[in-house]
């Protein structure tokens, strides 16, 4: 192909929605691959079981009830997207379940981790789970009759139930029930040792403790079969801001009707059957291709917090500690040392606990008068809402822009909200349309009759609890122009003020789209002129069809583009004529690449951002976000070492196919390089510098 394309052909696109299942193959390649420690395994496994559940309530759900049915960018339609969906899960689904059993059950056992029938139980187990089932299960299980008086139950989404046929007075005839497997007790239920084992752990499903004992429930009956039921729900909330009387109590009301929405998928046991089958469609409004039969215990992502259980500690990867940021050590006061210059940090390799701590100093610095921030996702014990509150309680100016619409998290955002505008702080909801999805904080503080502003700028949510797994890079700093955008910023989002005469800024929905289409193509043109010309940046996902095309035009100009998307990638890299320039790389490891890096080489002068931003619609068109310059050149080198050491990744990267497919790097001569591990071990040694402490690094 050349530069004369059509860059409309779909040929050239691959589904934003099979691209994102390519990502979740990779995060289960994870739990295939032998040279990751066993727990770590298991919760590889429980992610990509928790991804597809999310990934069905929300992308799945708005294809079921999409009103277009033109095609995307790769020409498919709705009704194309969802027959390609339903078959790429199912090959995933029994790569999940063939995994479990072929592979981590038998690792389990060898390391005397069992998981028991009720067959296979001692006498003494057994009268353990007799007693279990009699003294506590019996109390709270609801058997509920399907009849013509009793219609099909509205069973929670995300539950499992164990869906019964009982024998009919009619041998033609069935009478069918469910019983919801309760989740007010543990799933995994921790039984005695067994008297003649070595040192062992056994287990039992709490269903088939249940369906040992189904016929107690059902007495004078004849229970002729048994499956597990799992029923997924469309989980997108759809808010009318415009008419509604109170943005906070609306969103409220839809967060707790979230656990009926319409069906969109059935897990069910496999072997169950055609007639169970045939009801539980006609009863939840869906078809076969949304059925999904399953060869295992239902709902993997239970062994989330079984895989991080105190007693198989040996059997995760040697936790290592972040170290705090080297900046702030041995400083009594953060902002002397923002003053004097620009500060770069990375988590979780450096600590969290610095941003926390400028928020903490801020609400207790006598010099500071008003503190603004951005909160997108917030932890259930957020320190840094407390500090936010003693600041207010300490008579400064504090104002919070609130996300009441980040997606899972619009509850814990609605307490913390009602909290922090009881104790006075001023809590904004953001403006009608777009999600605030920045990470902005702005300390306003008197100093020698002056006012200076300090700023956090981020790539990350304001969350303490995720940043221990979430990489993400943020900025201190009390750059004047950087301080006046950032008070523009929020005058945008809190009052009536429009401006599109940013300083350093560039903020979506208004300027953050030709800012990144000028950048592209202002290295297009340095290609073109015979310059230097090149473009690496790191994101979550690039969906986004023009700037796809801006980067297929850059390549055809030759301009060297390299990109770490971590998930969603609807480009097709190494196309003739069109992307053989451009290289796509994914990482999955330990840590979730959250980081958003953009580094433009103009012609020799690098420029280097940082956003909260991915390449995607939602965020350059529907979301407030920003886009911000690091211009220190000790930060730039940072950034660049930071993109170039995960570029170098020859354990975890793996790079994209022109067909949307992903291979691990050839080490072939090539010493083993993990870029988590290798940034921990850059900033130890950093921290050990700083600090004079002995270097090292348990891995």
């Amino acid at each position: 192909m050349t530069a004369s394309t059509n860059l409309q052909d779909p040929n050239l696109y691959i589904n934003r929605e099979l691209s994102w299942l390519e990502f979740n193959e990779r995060v289960l390649e994870e739990a295939w691959d032998k040279s990751n420690p066993l727990m770590e395994r298991l919760k590889f496994l429980a992610i990509s079981a928790s991804n597809l559940d999310e990934f069905f309530m929300v992308r799945v759900s708005s294809l079921l009830h999409s009103e277009n049915l033109s095609p995307d960018a790769s020409g498919l339609t709705p009704a194309a997207q969802l027959a390609a969906i339903s078959r790429r899960v199912h090959e995933m689904v029994t790569r999940q379940y063939s995994c479990f059993t072929r592979s981590l059950l038998p690792a389990m056992e060898k390391e005397n981790i069992r998981f028991l029938s009720y067959k296979k139980l001692s006498e003494n187990q057994k009268d353990h789970v007799d007693s279990y089932f009699r003294d506590v299960l019996y109390q709270v299980l609801t058997p509920m009759a399907i009849d013509q008086s009793r219609p099909f139950p509205a069973l929670t989404n995300r539950t499992v139930n164990i869906f019964i046929e009982l024998a009919a007075d009619k041998p033609a005839e069935a009478k069918y029930a469910v019983v919801p497997v309760p989740t007010v007790v543990p799933r995994i239920v921790k039984l005695p040792a067994q008297a003649d084992a070595e040192k062992s752990w056994d287990y039992i499903l709490l269903e088939n403790i249940i369906l040992a004992h189904i016929e107690e429930l059902f007495l004078g009956n004849t229970v002729t079969q048994t499956a597990l039921l799992r029923i997924t729900r469309n989980s997108d909330l759809h808010i009318d801001e415009e008419d509604a009387d109170d943005l906070l109590d609306e969103m409220a009301r839809s967060v707790r009707g979230r656990r009926w929405g319409d069906p969109v998928r059935i897990e069910v046991s496999k072997g169950i059957g055609r007639q169970a089958v045939k009801l539980l469609e006609k009863a939840l409004e869906l078809d076969e291709s949304c059925l999904y039969e399953i060869n295992g215990p239902l709902d993997f992502t239970a062994w989330l917090s079984f895989a991080a259980l105190p007693d198989f500690a040996h059997l995760r990867n040697n936790p290592i500690p972040p170290r705090p940021a080297p900046s702030f050590v041995n400083c009594d006061n953060m902002f002397d040392v923002i003053k004097k210059r620009d500060v770069l940090v990375h988590h979780p390799y450096m600590s969290f606990d610095c941003v926390v701590r400028f928020v903490q100093e801020a609400a207790a610095d006598s010099g500071v008068l008003a503190i603004k921030m951005t909160l997108y996702r917030v932890s259930g014990q957020s320190p840094i809402i407390k500090a936010l509150i003693q600041a207010a309680e300490n008579g400064k100016q504090v104002s919070v822009l609130v996300e009441l619409k980040a997606r899972f998290d619009e509850e814990n955002n609605i307490n913390w909200a009602r909290v922090m505008e009881k104790s006075g702080v001023h809590v904004i909801y953001g403006l009608i349309g777009l999600k605030t999805h920045c990470k902005v904080c702005l300390v306003v503080r008197r100093e020698d009759d002056a006012i200076r502003r300090y700023m956090h700028l981020g790539t990350g949510n304001y969350n303490e609890a995720t940043a221990k797994f979430y990489t993400d890079v943020g900025l201190f700093t009390c750059r004047e122009t950087l301080g006046q955008d950032a008070s523009v910023l929020f005058n945008v989002l809190t009052g009536y003020s429009k401006t599109t005469d940013w300083k350093k800024f560039a903020v979506a929905p208004v300027t953050l789209r030709p800012t990144f289409l000028s950048l592209i193509e202002q290295e297009r043109k340095n290609a073109a002129d015979g310059k230097a010309a090149a473009i690496t940046a790191r994101m979550n996902s690039l969906s986004d069809k023009e700037m796809i095309q801006a980067l297929y035009q850059a390549s055809q100009a030759g301009v060297k583009i390299r990109l770490l998307v971590r998930g969603i990638c609807c480009l097709k890299p190494g196309i003739e004529g069109v992307s053989d320039n451009i290289t796509v790389s994914s990482i999955v490891d330990r840590y979730l690449e959250h980081s958003r890096i953009f580094i433009f080489e103009n012609a020799g002068k690098p420029r280097i951002y940082l956003s909260s931003a991915d390449w995607m619609g939602r965020n350059l068109d529907r979301r407030v976000e920003v886009l911000f310059p690091i211009e220190d050149e000790v930060l730039c080198g940072e950034l660049t070492s930071i993109l170039e050491t995960s570029l170098s990744d020859n354990i975890k990267r793996r790079s994209m196919n022109p067909d949307g497919t992903y291979g691990k790097q050839s080490r072939r001569g090539l010493a083993a390089i993990q870029s988590q591990i290798e940034h921990h071990r850059h900033v130890a040694e950093s921290y050990a510098a700083a600090t004079k402490e002995v270097f090292s690094l348990r891995m």
